[in-house]
């Protein structure tokens, strides 16, 4: 009997049965959704909290980590078109987009997610580079009796040794095959978390005092223009931190069923938006507590603590180790759209279907595919220089592209959401859902203009392939 002649439920189930078999779990895919939310920069919560003051900075934490896992739980539910359990997958953010929505905003989808997660992989390469120039700058410091004028760090070594690594790593073939990769850069991003926490309350303890307003930060030479800019900005930020969407039906697409993958997915959600808002709540409240208003952008790299050093060290070394998974884990998603679209395309290619056999001492033979080992590359080449010729712009655009966050953490997943249920039009839950939606949209402008001094002044200051500590 042919599976067309099958019953619905059973066709569906039989090709599931034949795709390859998926051994992500709950421990994986909140390891995936935790690496993503972090590379965005856990140590700038305290900065986020410091712009908006001890009332709204925790406010605005909270309402967002609600948004982001309402909306991550409605998107999951359309990982399988119809059936929650026998529905067809949709192995893609696009593939679920193209099955619901389908027409142009497949095409807007796939732009945004992927021009998301390139310009994360580009941040990721930035941030490492400062994180290991400031254990060369504080060892050179200490050597010198603190004369900070004797070391000067060029970043550009630093981005290509990362580069190298990534080149390595990105031979990996899968994305399901990287779940070693999130749960050490989880292990690093505790460890760091932990060490930052601690260094915080030992600086609170040391002065005896809470700092901070309970408004606006009010310290510093900023004017009223500015301290609305960052605040717009702060928002964003925490926005940002939330919009892990951007590689949930791909982790998805990991998880082993039974129970169904929806659900599973749901518990991931949970976990890891309780875990990270626990922490961005705790290192940002005591952060700011310790440093006030003259809270620095990021409390490691720019040396909000200033001992004991080697702890600053491991906690900096966390964070490249913490990053480097982070690359990989926003990159396979592209990867794998670019190599699935060249085998489409060219499916004789001999580039294709060339395998170049490399021995591996101890572990037998590593194959790897010609043209995944030269996309790759070129891949992690271009964002490398890109890192090295904007390293002050390009975090500044990395803010304005997940900016995104709007249409790829609440528009696609509520649209998705009422057409899968079929909610009708101006009933109660529409409207709430609508609102939803464009009180977003309302704060990613807002973000969105808050970046756009900032963007302006490191034009000014940028200098290619010469950024110095």
């Amino acid at each position: 009997m042919s599976i067309e002649m099958l019953p619905q439920s059973v066709s569906r189930r039989s090709v599931d049965e034949d795709c390859p078999k998926r051994t992500g779990t709950l421990w994986t895919a909140s390891a995936n959704i935790i690496t993503v939310m972090v590379a965005t920069g856990v140590l700038s919560r305290v900065w986020d909290i410091a712009q908006l003051g001890w009332i709204a900075g925790p406010a605005v934490i909270l309402l967002f980590s609600f948004v982001g896992y309402y909306t991550s739980r409605l998107l999951s539910d359309c990982y399988r078109t119809g059936d929650p359990n026998t529905g067809e997958r949709n192995s893609t953010y696009m593939d679920s987009v193209r099955s619901i929505l389908g027409g142009a905003k497949v095409k807007a989808c796939g732009f945004l997610q992927h021009i998301t997660l390139f310009g994360y992989a580009i941040g990721c390469s930035v941030e490492a580079s400062l994180s290991m120039m400031a254990i060369k700058y504080v060892d050179c410091a200490s050597k010198n009796n603190w004369e900070y004028s004797k070391c000067q760090i060029l970043s550009t070594p630093y981005m290509i040794i990362f580069g190298i690594t990534e080149v390595l790593l990105s031979q990996i073939p899968d994305f399901d095959q990287i779940w070693w990769l999130s749960i050490v850069a989880t292990v690093m991003f505790v460890t760091y978390s932990l060490i930052g926490l601690g260094l915080g309350v030992a600086q609170v303890a040391a002065s005896g005092s809470f700092k901070g307003s309970l408004t606006v930060t009010s310290g510093g030479d900023a004017t009223e223009t500015q301290k609305i800019w960052r605040c717009f900005q702060a928002l964003g930020n925490i926005a940002s931190a939330y919009s892990f969407s951007v590689i949930l039906i791909e982790t998805q697409d990991t998880i082993g069923s039974p129970p169904s993958e929806a659900k599973t997915m749901k518990k991931a959600i949970s976990l890891s938006t309780v875990v990270m808002t626990t922490i961005y709540m705790l290192g940002g409240c005591v952060g700011y507590a310790a440093f006030g208003d003259d809270t620095p952008e990021n409390l490691l790299i720019e040396f909000g603590f200033d001992k004991p050093l080697w702890l600053l060290d491991i906690a900096n070394a966390a964070s490249v180790i913490l990053l480097v998974g982070a690359y990989q884990v926003n990159s396979q998603p592209i990867f794998a759209f670019i190599e699935k679209q060249a085998n489409q395309r060219w499916p004789r290619s001999e580039l294709m279907a060339k395998e170049i056999k490399i021995p591996v001492p101890g572990l037998g033979q590593f194959n790897i595919k010609l043209f995944r080992l030269v996309w790759r590359t070129a891949f992690v080449i271009l964002t490398t220089v890109i890192s090295m010729a904007f390293p002050l712009v390009f975090n500044d655009v990395v803010a304005i592209i997940s900016l995104g966050f709007w249409p790829l953490m609440v528009y696609f997943p509520v649209e998705m959401y009422i057409r899968q249920k079929q909610i009708p039009k101006w009933s109660t839950k529409w409207v709430y859902l609508q609102m939803l939606s464009m009180a977003c949209l309302v704060i990613s402008i807002m973000a969105t203009a808050g970046l756009i001094p900032d963007l302006k002044d490191d034009l000014k200051k940028n200098k290619p392939f010469g950024l110095i500590y």
